[in-house]
């Protein structure tokens, strides 16, 4: 510890940041939210691409998407109040390719 003295000379200690444990446990944590947020995000690509391409969304269901998206919307709310950076990139995302398929399957008829 350091200690160091206020302008009225009082001495205060000022604990020396270290890497602890718990730290290291948090860094991998937030590691694995960004990749399982990326794997879980880039998933949807390919369906959005195929949809684009094919201009047919037949097969996607409407009301599965709704829910999806508003189970999505409901995260990145969550992830917004936690201040969770993985959470919030991830369904921002998400939502985003999900809006698409949804705009997708009510615009190719």
């Amino acid at each position: 510890m350091i200690e160091r003295s206020n302008q009225g000379g009082e001495q205060r200690r000022l604990e020396q940041h270290t890497p602890t444990k718990h730290n290291k446990t948090m860094e991998n944590n937030e590691l694995i939210g960004l990749v399982a947020g990326t794997l879980t995000t880039v998933s949807f690509v390919p369906q959005v691409l195929k949809t684009w391409k094919s201009r047919s969304a037949k097969d996607i269901s409407l009301g599965m998407f709704l829910m999806f998206s508003l189970g999505v919307a409901l995260w990145l709310i969550y992830g917004i109040g936690i201040s969770s950076m993985p959470v919030i990139l991830a369904n921002a995302i998400t939502l985003v390719l999900a809006i698409g398929i949804i705009l997708m399957k009510v615009t190719f008829k």
